[in-house]
Protein backbone atom coordinates (compact mmCIF):
# COMPACT_ATOMS: atom_id res chain seq x y z
CA UNK A 1 0.00 0.00 0.00
CA UNK A 2 2.99 2.89 0.84
CA UNK A 3 4.21 1.15 -3.13
CA UNK A 4 1.02 1.98 -4.28
CA UNK A 5 1.06 6.08 -2.63
CA UNK A 6 4.58 6.41 -4.05
CA UNK A 7 3.38 5.72 -7.41
CA UNK A 8 0.07 7.46 -7.66
CA UNK A 9 -0.56 10.54 -10.14
CA UNK A 10 -2.70 13.01 -10.14
CA UNK A 11 -3.54 12.53 -13.58
CA UNK A 12 -4.91 9.26 -12.58
CA UNK A 13 -7.74 10.90 -10.66
CA UNK A 14 -8.17 13.26 -13.34
CA UNK A 15 -8.59 10.31 -15.86
CA UNK A 16 -12.13 9.26 -13.72
CA UNK A 17 -13.67 12.24 -14.32
CA UNK A 18 -13.26 11.47 -18.35
CA UNK A 19 -15.38 7.89 -17.26
CA UNK A 20 -17.65 8.55 -14.49
CA UNK A 21 -19.80 5.42 -15.29
CA UNK A 22 -16.92 3.23 -15.79
CA UNK A 23 -15.30 4.22 -12.03
CA UNK A 24 -18.67 3.48 -10.76
CA UNK A 25 -19.81 0.58 -12.23
CA UNK A 26 -16.09 -0.82 -11.51
CA UNK A 27 -16.24 -0.37 -8.16
CA UNK A 28 -20.12 -1.27 -7.81
CA UNK A 29 -19.46 -4.60 -9.02
CA UNK A 30 -16.28 -4.88 -6.76
CA UNK A 31 -18.39 -4.92 -3.69
CA UNK A 32 -21.57 -6.36 -4.90
CA UNK A 33 -20.52 -9.59 -7.35
CA UNK A 34 -17.49 -10.80 -5.58
CA UNK A 35 -19.04 -10.48 -1.93
CA UNK A 36 -21.96 -12.57 -2.62
CA UNK A 37 -20.59 -14.75 -4.71
CA UNK A 38 -18.05 -15.30 -1.44
CA UNK A 39 -21.28 -16.31 0.26
CA UNK A 40 -23.10 -18.69 -2.58
CA UNK A 41 -19.16 -20.64 -2.68
CA UNK A 42 -19.19 -20.90 0.77
CA UNK A 43 -22.67 -22.53 0.70
CA UNK A 44 -22.17 -24.54 -2.45
CA UNK A 45 -18.96 -26.30 -1.66
CA UNK A 46 -18.04 -29.11 1.05
CA UNK A 47 -15.52 -26.24 3.48
CA UNK A 48 -15.69 -25.95 6.41
CA UNK A 49 -17.21 -22.85 8.38
CA UNK A 50 -14.28 -20.68 8.60
CA UNK A 51 -13.28 -21.28 4.94
CA UNK A 52 -16.57 -19.97 3.83
CA UNK A 53 -16.05 -17.18 6.22
CA UNK A 54 -12.70 -16.96 4.24
CA UNK A 55 -13.80 -16.94 0.68
CA UNK A 56 -16.34 -13.91 2.29
CA UNK A 57 -13.64 -12.23 3.21
CA UNK A 58 -11.89 -12.79 0.01
CA UNK A 59 -14.68 -11.41 -1.76
CA UNK A 60 -14.99 -8.36 0.54
CA UNK A 61 -11.36 -6.98 0.20
CA UNK A 62 -10.65 -3.83 -2.62
CA UNK A 63 -9.10 -4.59 -6.00
CA UNK A 64 -5.15 -5.79 -5.59
CA UNK A 65 -2.47 -3.71 -7.08
CA UNK A 66 -1.64 -6.95 -8.81
CA UNK A 67 -4.87 -5.99 -11.36
CA UNK A 68 -2.79 -3.22 -13.02
CA UNK A 69 0.16 -5.21 -14.06
CA UNK A 70 -2.76 -7.54 -15.39
CA UNK A 71 -4.42 -5.15 -17.03
CA UNK A 72 -1.22 -3.66 -18.87
CA UNK A 73 -0.57 -7.53 -20.17
CA UNK A 74 -3.99 -7.77 -21.20
CA UNK A 75 -3.79 -4.60 -23.18
CA UNK A 76 -6.90 -3.30 -21.15
CA UNK A 77 -6.67 0.63 -20.08
CA UNK A 78 -3.74 0.81 -17.55
CA UNK A 79 -5.57 4.23 -16.37
CA UNK A 80 -8.85 3.08 -15.32
CA UNK A 81 -7.53 0.39 -13.78
CA UNK A 82 -5.44 2.34 -11.25
CA UNK A 83 -8.46 4.33 -10.87
CA UNK A 84 -10.30 1.83 -10.16
CA UNK A 85 -8.09 -0.08 -7.34
CA UNK A 86 -7.55 3.06 -5.90
CA UNK A 87 -11.12 3.76 -5.41
CA UNK A 88 -11.60 0.50 -4.11
CA UNK A 89 -9.06 1.12 -1.68
CA UNK A 90 -10.15 3.91 -0.17
CA UNK A 91 -13.71 2.29 -0.19
CA UNK A 92 -12.53 -0.85 1.80
CA UNK A 93 -12.19 1.34 5.22
CA UNK A 94 -15.68 1.52 5.38
CA UNK A 95 -17.48 -1.42 3.00
CA UNK A 96 -14.77 -4.31 3.83
CA UNK A 97 -15.60 -4.58 7.68
CA UNK A 98 -19.09 -3.87 6.94
CA UNK A 99 -19.78 -6.13 3.98
CA UNK A 100 -17.80 -8.81 5.90
CA UNK A 101 -20.41 -8.30 9.31
CA UNK A 102 -23.48 -7.93 6.94
CA UNK A 103 -22.35 -11.70 5.19
CA UNK A 104 -20.24 -13.52 7.66
CA UNK A 105 -22.04 -12.36 10.62
CA UNK A 106 -24.68 -15.23 10.25
CA UNK A 107 -21.87 -17.79 10.42
CA UNK A 108 -19.42 -16.56 13.06
CA UNK A 109 -19.03 -13.18 14.96
CA UNK A 110 -17.52 -10.66 12.85
CA UNK A 111 -15.54 -7.86 14.83
CA UNK A 112 -16.08 -4.98 11.98
CA UNK A 113 -14.64 -2.46 14.71
CA UNK A 114 -11.72 -3.63 14.84
CA UNK A 115 -11.70 -5.15 11.28
CA UNK A 116 -12.44 -0.86 10.43
CA UNK A 117 -9.48 0.02 12.66
CA UNK A 118 -7.28 -2.76 10.66
CA UNK A 119 -8.51 -1.85 7.25
CA UNK A 120 -7.19 1.92 8.04
CA UNK A 121 -3.95 0.85 9.49
CA UNK A 122 -3.21 -1.48 6.45
CA UNK A 123 -4.44 0.09 4.10
CA UNK A 124 -5.62 4.53 4.10
CA UNK A 125 -2.32 5.14 6.20
CA UNK A 126 0.19 3.47 4.33
CA UNK A 127 -1.15 5.18 1.12
CA UNK A 128 -1.54 8.67 2.80
CA UNK A 129 2.16 8.49 3.50
CA UNK A 130 3.03 6.88 -0.07
CA UNK A 131 1.42 10.10 -1.27
CA UNK A 132 3.18 12.72 0.90
CA UNK A 133 6.58 11.32 0.74
CA UNK A 134 5.91 12.01 -2.92
CA UNK A 135 4.81 15.23 -2.25
CA UNK A 136 7.51 16.44 -0.17
CA UNK A 137 10.86 14.00 -1.15
CA UNK A 138 10.20 13.41 -5.08
CA UNK A 139 13.69 12.89 -6.00
CA UNK A 140 13.70 10.47 -3.01
CA UNK A 141 10.52 8.65 -4.21
CA UNK A 142 12.26 8.08 -7.77
CA UNK A 143 14.95 6.39 -6.46
CA UNK A 144 13.16 3.90 -4.69
CA UNK A 145 9.69 3.34 -6.42
CA UNK A 146 11.51 1.12 -8.69
CA UNK A 147 12.24 -1.50 -6.15
CA UNK A 148 8.76 -0.98 -4.95
CA UNK A 149 7.30 -3.83 -7.12
CA UNK A 150 9.23 -6.47 -6.33
CA UNK A 151 9.39 -5.66 -2.45
CA UNK A 152 5.66 -5.81 -2.44
CA UNK A 153 5.24 -8.79 -4.60
CA UNK A 154 8.31 -10.65 -1.73
CA UNK A 155 6.48 -9.74 0.87
CA UNK A 156 3.27 -11.03 -0.08
CA UNK A 157 4.75 -14.14 -0.92
CA UNK A 158 6.32 -14.33 2.37
CA UNK A 159 2.52 -13.57 4.53
CA UNK A 160 0.47 -16.17 2.36
CA UNK A 161 3.41 -18.86 3.04
CA UNK A 162 3.48 -18.35 6.91
CA UNK A 163 -0.62 -18.90 6.11
CA UNK A 164 -0.52 -21.77 4.40
CA UNK A 165 2.46 -23.22 6.11
CA UNK A 166 1.05 -22.34 9.45
CA UNK A 167 -2.03 -24.93 8.45
CA UNK A 168 -0.97 -27.30 6.13
CA UNK A 169 -2.48 -30.15 7.67
CA UNK A 170 -6.22 -28.48 7.48
CA UNK A 171 -5.71 -27.26 3.56
CA UNK A 172 -4.21 -30.91 3.11
CA UNK A 173 -7.72 -32.33 4.58
CA UNK A 174 -9.94 -29.70 2.68
CA UNK A 175 -8.72 -31.05 -0.37
CA UNK A 176 -9.24 -30.23 -4.03
CA UNK A 177 -12.67 -28.43 -2.82
CA UNK A 178 -11.12 -26.05 -1.54
CA UNK A 179 -8.75 -24.92 -4.35
CA UNK A 180 -11.90 -25.20 -6.69
CA UNK A 181 -13.98 -22.96 -4.16
CA UNK A 182 -11.55 -20.02 -4.66
CA UNK A 183 -10.36 -20.66 -8.23
CA UNK A 184 -14.65 -20.61 -9.27
CA UNK A 185 -14.96 -17.34 -6.91
CA UNK A 186 -12.21 -15.75 -9.44
CA UNK A 187 -13.17 -16.47 -12.08
CA UNK A 188 -16.79 -15.99 -12.06
CA UNK A 189 -15.53 -12.65 -10.92
CA UNK A 190 -13.92 -12.34 -14.36
CA UNK A 191 -16.64 -13.54 -16.00
CA UNK A 192 -19.32 -11.38 -14.71
CA UNK A 193 -16.96 -8.41 -14.76
CA UNK A 194 -16.79 -8.45 -18.15
CA UNK A 195 -20.22 -9.82 -19.09
CA UNK A 196 -22.01 -6.89 -17.31
CA UNK A 197 -19.15 -4.25 -18.51
CA UNK A 198 -20.20 -5.59 -22.19
CA UNK A 199 -23.69 -5.30 -21.36
CA UNK A 200 -23.27 -1.40 -20.13
CA UNK A 201 -21.98 -0.68 -23.94
CA UNK A 202 -17.94 -0.42 -22.82
CA UNK A 203 -15.20 -0.73 -25.44
CA UNK A 204 -13.28 -4.08 -25.20
CA UNK A 205 -10.13 -2.35 -23.01
CA UNK A 206 -12.51 -1.00 -20.54
CA UNK A 207 -14.34 -4.26 -20.36
CA UNK A 208 -10.98 -6.08 -19.99
CA UNK A 209 -10.62 -3.67 -17.48
CA UNK A 210 -13.55 -4.23 -15.45
CA UNK A 211 -13.05 -7.85 -15.50
CA UNK A 212 -9.96 -8.11 -14.17
CA UNK A 213 -10.56 -5.54 -11.62
CA UNK A 214 -13.57 -7.38 -10.49
CA UNK A 215 -11.72 -10.66 -10.38
CA UNK A 216 -8.79 -9.42 -8.71
CA UNK A 217 -8.65 -9.05 -4.99
CA UNK A 218 -6.43 -7.95 -2.14
CA UNK A 219 -5.54 -11.13 -0.93
CA UNK A 220 -2.97 -10.15 1.22
CA UNK A 221 -5.36 -7.92 3.30
CA UNK A 222 -7.53 -10.40 3.53
CA UNK A 223 -4.69 -12.33 4.77
CA UNK A 224 -3.95 -9.54 7.61
CA UNK A 225 -7.42 -8.82 8.70
CA UNK A 226 -8.13 -12.82 9.32
CA UNK A 227 -5.40 -13.38 11.21
CA UNK A 228 -5.74 -10.58 13.45
CA UNK A 229 -9.35 -11.07 14.21
CA UNK A 230 -10.66 -14.38 13.61
CA UNK A 231 -9.62 -17.10 16.05
CA UNK A 232 -9.62 -20.19 13.93
CA UNK A 233 -6.33 -19.85 11.33
CA UNK A 234 -8.48 -21.66 8.88
CA UNK A 235 -10.45 -17.74 8.03
CA UNK A 236 -6.72 -16.87 6.76
CA UNK A 237 -6.12 -19.84 4.55
CA UNK A 238 -8.91 -19.08 1.29
CA UNK A 239 -6.91 -15.44 1.43
CA UNK A 240 -3.34 -16.86 0.92
CA UNK A 241 -4.36 -19.33 -1.26
CA UNK A 242 -6.30 -16.70 -3.17
CA UNK A 243 -2.82 -14.98 -4.10
CA UNK A 244 -2.05 -17.22 -6.52
CA UNK A 245 -4.75 -18.30 -7.70
CA UNK A 246 -6.46 -15.13 -8.88
CA UNK A 247 -2.88 -14.31 -10.38
CA UNK A 248 -2.48 -17.14 -12.31
CA UNK A 249 -6.08 -16.79 -13.55
CA UNK A 250 -5.34 -13.36 -14.43
CA UNK A 251 -2.40 -14.07 -16.05
CA UNK A 252 -4.09 -16.89 -18.59
CA UNK A 253 -6.71 -14.26 -19.16
CA UNK A 254 -4.48 -11.86 -19.98
CA UNK A 255 -2.55 -13.98 -22.78
CA UNK A 256 -6.13 -15.25 -23.83
CA UNK A 257 -6.72 -11.78 -25.01
CA UNK A 258 -3.35 -10.84 -26.66
CA UNK A 259 -3.22 -14.17 -28.28
CA UNK A 260 -6.75 -12.93 -29.93
CA UNK A 261 -5.72 -9.31 -30.66
CA UNK A 262 -2.61 -11.06 -32.56
CA UNK A 263 -5.50 -13.32 -34.41
CA UNK A 264 -7.27 -10.54 -35.09
CA UNK A 265 -4.19 -8.27 -36.65
CA UNK A 266 -2.51 -11.06 -38.73
CA UNK A 267 -6.25 -11.90 -40.43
Amino acid sequence: MLGMGLTLELDDFLDAVKKPKQVALGVALQYTIMPTLGLVIGKLFPVARPVAVGLILVGCCPGGTASNLVTYLGRANVALSVVLTTASTFLACALTPLMTKTLAGTLVPVPASGLFASTLQVVLLPILGGLALKRWFPEAVKKVTPFCPPFAVATVALVCSSVIGSSSVAIASAGGALIAAVATLHACGFALGYGVACAFGFPEPDRRTVSIEVGMQNSALGVVLATAHFADPLVAVPCAISATVHSCLGSALAGTWRALDDGKNRA
